[in-house]
């Protein structure tokens, strides 16, 4: 098995899309009661995710990289947090 030691264009743009694809479904799933936290989690997903956009167009892939993972992170916690409710054990920590 070959390791990866590259952040690459084509990754950041598949976790890009991997993490776009989640804050949809999160988008759909809060639960009620709790729509002030999923706000909060939306807002600053949307940040990061813009934040490795400008990275990107700047060829800062590790910048880049770690805003996406940040991006996700967030919406993971919303997860663990009950704040959204979803079984997709691909796109979240279920």
């Amino acid at each position: 098995m070959k390791k990866q030691d590259r952040i690459t264009k084509v990754k950041l743009g598949r976790y890009y899309k991997l993490t776009s694809r989640a804050l949809v479904i999160a988008k759909k799933s809060a639960v009620k009661g709790k729509q002030k936290q999923a706000e909060e989690i939306f807002l600053m997903v949307e940040c990061y995710l813009s934040d490795a956009k400008h990275f990107e167009k700047h060829g800062d892939y590790v910048d880049a990289y770690g805003c996406l993972n940040y991006a996700h992170g967030w919406l993971d916690a919303g997860v663990r947090l009950k704040i959204f409710k979803v079984k997709d054990n691909r796109l979240f920590s279920v």
